[in-house]
């Protein structure tokens, strides 16, 4: 037997019958588990182009789309019953999307390289070996690419797959020849040797090995157990190979006279202070600086190597500014220098770093690396501040934060305000005063006034966290979360180190829906409203309500309609505004309180065509938006039910202006109407004209259905209905209900929200970092997936949280939430956000009764341009002495005037405090600068 097009034949030649899509999905859903069991350093991976792995997903049932946030469609929606579209079987697995020379046949499969910048989820997924081998076995194609699994950090220990190993490009000083190495960051230097040696040809004893940064002897690389990564080599750097017999040296490391240049082990310090207060030698180095701190530890030895100049050998020149150095990029590092520009220019922070610091360095704590971080980064800043104009690669400050934080090792792009808090929190550890933290029991705050509580709790943080940063960077904000069930509150005060602001769009929707009156009384009207993202119905209900002028013996029921039904009614105040889709068509139906009675009708519309391919024969399908209303009576009768669809149906009647003059612009008579004519003459003069066409004694063509439209039953006037039940009604529209009243009311009901094409952003389409700040002081629900345990419910509860600002720092970080992010969506907004340079007055936003001033100046702005994953980072900072603005753009500095400084591209804004005076002195200094 024989499978068309399976690809799937025995090595006999016999065929072999796939595995079903169910099963498939069992097989690698259980190897997958499989693996995550048994995580260890070395397991193998394997990278798999999303587009291909997406296909295989929707053939054995995984729609990884459905996970997209707020992008459902409704299309893939189940009523009365379930219908699916079975996906094709995808073909070979197919990666040549996701590699250089993806289209070369002749490219053998291990000098096949995967393609750089690409992003985990958007262009690739990684897969365990078992899930490989068996999708390679049932699929075939590739090629394959093998990524190991390595061990990472030293605090912060995670597994992580190495997606890009290290590219060394190694130069053979005896014929210039250059060749690509690849290896893993975590091989050992004796594994570099091995490679090298194998490569070449040559000894290991007869092989010389140097760490040749940008063309430059920076240091001899040793046969031992250190790693690559701890000898600071970057992704694309060189090393240079010599063959140490006597007769072969470089020729590439020698002076213009010929003669071989000496290695300078440790780059010339440039400034006269030095962090353990020694005397500075005539050679620049400072005795106590290795030797003084911690004799024979890591530290000096870590911070020893003549690192960080593009021109080590020149010193800065007399004269030269400091705070003007660049920063390399030593491979999509952008995020990282443009956040450490921002911080190495300011002010507090380049104060304390300048001097001798040495005796706060805290070795002991064991959230901190034993002081690495600190003095790595006060030894970045202080050759920042004293090489002129010269670039400095920070590659021992790069080694010293992936130890931190693990996940900025490697040379993928990532977040600057994700690193700065990393940074921040990093430095705090290092150089925390408090060596012995006490235990601090937490009490209940409950009654005790604001004042008291906040103190207390500034005072416990203290005890446990002292340093340079807690001093310069923290505040204290005021959290209150409100139960909705039990309304308890909950009130504490916490630390921060930036504020996050999300910009209103971010935090908002606009929802547009279309308002019925259940009455009759008015044509339906939109409206579009701005509610919360995370708010619940019952504030769509409220901003609604405020549109229309809903009055206080008014109600409002939300409903969705879906393929003409009604399909769901959106009863609960507690709906979470999440479960309703950009896509959907939402409808209010308006109703007096004491008009809302026992009976709810619903009325469906059928609409009658004549076919075209026969005139005589009836076509009848489902037409417009269901109209609801309720029916007083006690036990309600078919005369009742005909009464209430022709009284909703009034405004939508079409009368010619010759005759009732009615006007349409607001579903009301116009006032030149003739008083013996109203609204139900006119209705009752067309429906007697009805009477007698019908098979039955009603005037309308109206049919009782079911909830699931399966069944049509013919009633009369006297039928009587049970009370207090709903009923469903379909009204045929055949030609004269065509004639009488316009339908083009009920049809065409626009979407909850209709996208439309993004406008280039403009300054006057901009918002202020004021609406960004009160956006995150507005009280707002938590998030589904952010419930908080009311201690009185016993139960996570979607509280109602209220932030504000008790105490700010000395420096004040802003964070503009550009960035959203879901599972496989990811999106930037651009908005131009207006923020002030100078006198930024928040003293209006700080809730204490502390009378001081809280006006702050702009000195630094981290920028992020373009999209996520291949985008670029640059800072703008002040010098504060030169009163002037800079661009830092990695390597490149060059002056900026401040006007220009102000752009949409504005992601972290540093603002230094600069006011000490009271509250009312303030007021009356800076009337004219608030920060709107």
């Amino acid at each position: 037997m024989t499978i068309p097009d399976s690809g799937f034949m025995m090595e006999n030649g016999t065929s072999c019958l796939p595995c079903t899509p169910e099963e498939e999905k069992t097989i690698i859903t259980d190897l997958k588990n499989e693996s995550e069991r048994n995580l260890k350093q070395g397991n193998l991976y394997f990278v798999i182009s999303s587009s291909w792995f997406r296909r295989w997903e929707r053939y054995v049932g995984i729609d990884a789309d459905e996970n997209l946030i707020g992008n459902q469609s409704s299309d893939s929606r189940h009523i009365n019953g379930a219908f699916s579209v079975v996906a094709e079987r995808p073909g070979p697995i197919d990666n040549s999307n996701i590699v250089e020379n993806g289209n070369d046949t002749d490219c053998k499969e291990n000098e096949i390289q995967l393609r750089r910048m690409l992003m985990e989820g958007q262009d690739y997924v990684l897969v365990p070996q078992g899930v490989w081998e068996k999708l390679h076995e049932w699929y075939q194609g590739g090629p394959a690419l093998p990524r190991k699994m390595i061990l990472q950090g030293v605090l912060h220990r995670k597994f992580d797959v190495e997606v890009y190993p290290l590219c060394l490009k190694l130069i053979d000083s005896r014929d210039e020849s250059q060749s690509t190495i690849w290896i893993s960051r975590k091989a050992s230097v004796t594994e570099l040797f091995q490679k090298v040696c194998a490569l070449k040809g040559i000894k290991q004893d007869k092989t010389r090995l140097w760490d040749y940064f940008n063309k430059r002897k920076y240091a001899q690389l040793s046969v031992s157990a250190k790693s690559v990564e701890e000898s600071n080599l970057q992704m694309d750097q060189d090393i240079l190979l010599e063959q140490v017999d006597g007769r072969h040296s470089s020729g590439l490391g020698m002076d213009s006279t010929g003669n071989e240049l000496a290695l300078v082990s440790l780059e010339p310090s440039r400034s006269p202070m030095t962090i353990a207060g020694g005397s500075t030698l005539s050679n620049g180095h400072s005795s106590g600086y290795a030797t003084n701190l911690y004799p024979g530890s890591s530290l000096s030895s870590g911070l020893t190597d003549m690192d960080d100049g593009l021109d080590a050998y020149n010193s800065s020149r007399k004269g030269e500014k400091g705070g003007l150095a660049g920063l390399q990029n030593l491979g999509n590092t952008c995020f990282m220098n443009s956040a450490l520009q921002c911080l190495v220019h300011t002010p507090p922070l380049v104060e304390y770093f300048l001097k001798d610091y040495s005796a706060e360095i805290n070795t002991q704590n064991p959230l901190g690396i034993q002081g690495e971080l600190a003095l790595a980064f006060g030894d970045l800043l202080r050759k920042l501040w004293s090489s002129g104009q010269t670039a400095i690669a920070p590659r021992v400050f790069k080694g010293k934060l992936s130890r931190f934080a693990p996940q900025f090792s490697g040379y993928n792009q990532h977040d600057s305000q994700e690193l700065l808090a990393f940074l921040l929190d990093g430095l705090h550890e290092d150089l925390n005063r408090v060596k012995q933290k006490p235990y601090i029991e937490m009490k209940d705050s409950d009654g005790c006034p604001d004042e008291e509580v906040a103190a207390e709790c500034w005072k416990n943080h203290k005890a446990r966290n002292d340093s340079v940063i807690v001093d310069v960077c923290q505040g204290q904000y005021k959290s209150t979360l409100v139960c909705p069930v039990c309304s308890k509150i909950s009130i504490t005060f916490d630390p921060f180190m930036y504020l996050s602001l999300p910009l209103p769009s971010t935090i908002t929707r606009t929802m547009t829906v279309i308002v019925f009156y259940g009455d009759g009384s008015r044509l339906p009207m939109p409206f579009t409203v701005s509610v919360l993202k995370n708010g619940f119905c019952k504030d769509l209900l409220l901003a609604l309500g405020t549109a229309c002028g809903l009055k206080s013996d008014e109600n409002l029921m939300l409903a969705e309609v879906y393929e003409n039904k009604i399909y769901r009614y959106l009863e609960m105040p507690l709906e979470p505004l999440a479960s309703i889709k950009v896509d959907e068509h939402i409808v209010a139906f308006r109703f007096q309180k004491n008009a809302m009675g026992k009976t709810k009708l619903v009325i469906f519309h059928r609409w009658q065509e004549k076919s075209k391919a026969d005139y005589h024969k009836s076509v009848t399908e489902l037409y417009g938006t269901p109209l609801v209303t309720y029916l007083a009576e006690e036990q309600p009768s078919g005369a009742d039910i005909e009464t209430a669809v022709s009284r909703v149906l009034s405004p939508f009647i079409k009368i010619s202006s010759a005759k009732t003059h009615v006007s349409k612009e607001n579903g009301f008579l116009s006032d030149g109407l003739d008083e013996k004519c109203s609204h139900s003459d006119a209705v009752s003069v067309e429906n007697a004209e009805l009477e007698g066409t019908l098979s039955t004694d009603l005037s309308l063509l109206l049919h009782l259905t079911d909830d699931r439209f399966t069944t049509l039953k013919a009633f009369k006037k006297d039928t009587l209905f049970e009370s207090g039940k709903i009923l469903r009604v379909v009204l045929d529209w055949a030609d004269k209900e065509q004639e009488l009243y316009d339908a083009t009311y009920l049809k065409d009901i626009p979407e909850v929200h209709k996208a439309r094409l993004a406008a280039k952003k403009t300054r006057q389409e901009a918002i202020s970092l004021a609406s960004c700040l009160d956006a995150f002081l507005t009280e707002e629900p938590l998030g589904p997936d952010d419930m908080w345990y009311c201690p009185r419910c016993k139960e996570h509860r979607q509280a109602i949280k209220k932030l504000d600002l008790w105490m700010l720092p000395e420096v004040t970080v802003f964070h503009l939430k550009r960035f959203t992010y879901g599972r496989y969506l990811k999106n930037k907004i651009d908005t131009f956000v207006n923020f002030p340079v100078h006198n930024l007055d928040l003293s209006k936003y700080v809730t204490s009764n502390d009378r001081q001033a809280y006006i702050y100046e702009l000195y630094a702005i981290s920028n992020h341009y373009g999209g996520l994953g291949g985008g670029h980072y640059t800072a703008y900072a002040k010098l504060i002495d030169d009163n002037r603005w800079y661009h830092f753009d990695d390597s490149h500095v060059s002056a900026v005037n401040e006007p220009d400084i102000k752009t949409s591209a504005a992601y972290l804004l540093f603002y230094k405090r600069v006011r000490t005076e009271s509250k009312m002195e303030a007021g009356e200094a800076s009337q004219s600068h608030s920060v709107s």
